[in-house]
């Protein structure tokens, strides 16, 4: 199981409603920032992949919301991804606070997919194998 962390992602104003409280939408982006980080920590980058032909769409989106974030909080993104991909790519998130406070959890399922004929595919071999250490006992 791969764990990843991204840290110093500064709730900003614009990321909350009148309450100062980080609107629902914006936990979307977080997952994408925390996601994004992820594969690059794996070696990879998505303008690579993209460059190969292959995109990664989002299949489903899941959130829960456990405490609000709010305006000028310094947020940890801890990403999960449980299995290796396959044709599909699951990730989970735990977003916390400075203070070490469970906010959401989330996750979130990414599908491979050729662009050029846009049917799903494999996930690429050398993720795949980039990822392998992270599951072997």
């Amino acid at each position: 199981m791969i764990i990843y962390d991204v840290t110093n992602i500064r709730v900003r104003y614009y990321d909350t409603d009148q309450m100062g409280i980080v609107y629902y939408g914006n936990y979307a982006r977080f997952y994408e920032i925390g996601r994004v980080e992820t594969i690059r920590h794996l070696g990879l980058h998505y303008k690579e992949l993209e460059e190969r032909g292959i995109s990664m769409p989002v299949y489903d989106l899941s959130s829960r919301f456990i405490r609000p974030a709010k305006y000028d909080d310094l947020l940890t993104i801890r990403v999960t991804i449980p299995q290796l991909p396959k044709t599909r790519f699951l990730f989970t998130y735990e977003i916390f606070n400075q203070d070490g406070q469970l906010l959401n959890t989330g996750q979130t399922t990414l599908v491979f997919i050729r662009t050029d004929t846009g049917r799903p595919c494999s996930a690429p071999a050398d993720l795949v194998e980039a990822a392998k250490p992270f599951f072997e006992p």
